[in-house]
């Protein structure tokens, strides 16, 4: 089709997604400078709505960007009372003892919150600032100038007909221009991996990593709550299967996080993440804690696991990849925010610095030089060989070595291994299906545990459907004539929300795409083996429209 004319607004800095790490940096371009333009985009339809974390939240990011958060009104009151750690059987567990563990461990100091509004109140502080938040406004297309940089966006374009070509209502959105582009768009997200690929940012480094976190809330008894309590577990029920674990957080108000995660490393094509949750559930100690209880809201998002070997270089001509674009997650102690935020600060510092100096549309070495050397890659230094000792070593193992690493790193600087590296990329795991068991799974029921589809409803997730499928297939034929061969498809099985489907009719099998029930989670660009899904942006405003998350 012929291209639209677009309208452009211009900015200092224009930054893609509204999460920890964009506002982080949209805060402190604002402290530095009130006369700095700054635009935030959300494709959620308002800040927090696609916002999914654990989360026990570490603040020494928050520290740093907002001494004052205390005295500010966060919604950051639930401090960690207990730590508990749990290896399970199945019907049986074991403590391990908190003592062995680093300091770095300890939750203790740290705060069970909801990330979606912590974000926010993040927003409103931003706004207070001066800073312009536009949700509902997904940033679909990046725009370069006559040299090859980044110098802006296209959001807010509505209105295609489902295949593709423009509808009468169509609005061909806008193209935000600034000086810096900094993407925050969270794991996987599409401006990044086209960045990523344009200027080669993974060349030299490990590939990245990949888990499923899956979280439900739940209102339990209040004579089992305990506020503050925090608990993870390994092992059963996913055994050998892959690796992976639980997380239980009791907030306030009576309610519990439950999430659990699955390494998308796993080779078995019939392992299906969702429903190992959902039989962990069933675990005497976690069902005994949700009898009588009713789960609240649903949802799932991707992990970046990769950790410090995976960070690609994170600037590129005219801007730079913040938070879990950039892979920031400390896999081990399951926390990321805090990185995130540390990110942020450190990007809008340099972009500051930049423009200060009369520069635009540069890369800012700065910023890399500051997540190579400074709080950040001390965070993630240490606790670089867990990861990849988990991959090849297995849980127990991972375990003892793993421990003795992050001690030998945090007393005396140094590892024992050097940098273990990750490798092949978790699609490339993915086993031929012939060569590995099916996995018999117990039916949903509808107390404890829940088909996919019920779930999906408590993520209240809604699609346009007069929109093009944002999943687009590079070779429609694959999923039929060599992912369900060769590998029995698994993305009927590894999306936790139901959104693929082979359909068996008249004429044989079909590959049946349900994009309304996206969440966005990214799974399915990251695992399919033939890689051949890629996950784009719907028009704004479109999926999960998660409340507490």
């Amino acid at each position: 089709m012929t291209q639209m004319a677009r309208e452009a607004m211009e900015y200092d800095v224009v930054i893609v997604g509204a999460g920890p790490a964009g506002l982080s940096a949209a805060i402190r371009l604002k402290q530095l400078d009130p006369e700095r333009t700054v635009v935030v985009l959300e494709k959620g339809s308002e800040v927090g709505a696609h916002i999914l974390s654990g989360a026990v939240l570490d603040p020494k990011g928050l520290d740093a960007l907002l001494p004052d958060w205390r005295t500010m009104g966060a919604p950051i009151t639930t401090e960690v009372k207990a730590d508990n750690f749990y290896i399970l059987g199945q019907a049986g567990r074991i403590r391990i003892p908190n003592w062995p563990m680093p300091k770095l461990m300890s939750n203790h100091g740290n705060y069970i919150v909801s990330m979606a509004n912590v974000c926010r109140w993040m927003a409103t502080v931003a706004e207070g600032l001066g800073v312009e938040i536009f949700p509902g406004m997904a940033a679909s297309e990046l725009v370069y100038g006559e040299k090859g940089e980044v110098k802006g966006v296209v959001a807010g374009e509505f209105g295609k007909n489902p295949d593709g070509t423009i509808g009468p209502g169509y609005e061909p959105g806008m193209e935000l221009h600034g000086k810096y582009v900094l993407l925050s768009e969270g794991v996987r997200g599409s401006l990044a991996k086209e960045v990523m690929a344009k200027y080669e940012l993974s060349r030299g480094h490990c590939p990245q990593k990949f888990g499923l976190g899956m979280k439900e809330i739940w209102e339990i008894d209040p004579r089992k709550h305990r506020e503050g309590t925090v608990t993870h577990t390994m092992g059963w029920p996913l055994g050998r299967n892959a690796g992976g674990g639980s997380f239980i957080y009791h907030l306030e108000n009576n309610q519990v996080f439950v999430g659990f995660v699955v390494h998308l490393n796993y080779e078995n094509p019939h392992l299906y993440p969702y429903m190992e949750f959902q039989r962990f559930k069933h675990h005497p100690m976690v069902a005994d804690l949700l009898a009588g209880g009713k789960r609240v809201a649903y949802g799932a998002r991707a992990i970046s696991e990769g950790g410090w070997q995976s960070i690609p270089k994170v600037v590129f001509p005219g801007g730079a990849l913040l938070g879990c674009s950039a892979g920031l997650v400390n896999v081990p102690r399951i926390k990321g925010n805090h990185n995130a935020m540390l990110s942020g600060k450190a990007a809008a510092e340099a972009a500051h610095a930049a423009i200060k100096a009369g520069r635009a549309g540069d890369e800012l070495a700065a910023y890399e030089a500051d997540l190579r050397g400074g709080p950040i890659a001390r965070d993630l230094k240490k606790v670089r060989n867990v990861k990849p000792m988990w991959s090849r070593w297995g849980m127990i193992p991972s375990l003892v070595l793993g421990g003795l690493d992050m001690w030998t790193n945090s007393l005396f600087g140094l590892s024992l291994f050097g940098t273990l590296r990750h490798g092949k990329t978790d699609a490339a795991a993915t086993g031929e299906a012939a060569k590995f068991p099916k996995i018999d799974y117990p039916r949903p029921d509808g107390k404890l545990s829940f088909d996919r589809l019920t779930n999906v409803a408590f993520s209240a997730t809604n699609h346009s459907e007069s929109q093009p499928c944002h999943l687009k297939l590079k070779d429609p034929s694959i999923p039929i004539a060599v992912n369900l061969p060769k590998y029995d498809e698994p993305a009927q099985r590894y999306c936790p929300a139901g959104v693929y489907e082979v359909v068996q009719g008249d004429g044989g099998p079909r590959f049946q795409i349900n994009f309304q029930n996206c969440v966005h989670c990214k799974t399915c660009d990251i695992k399919d083996p033939s890689q051949n899904i890629n996950w784009t942006t719907p028009q704004g405003g479109d999926g999960p429209n998660y409340p507490n998350m």
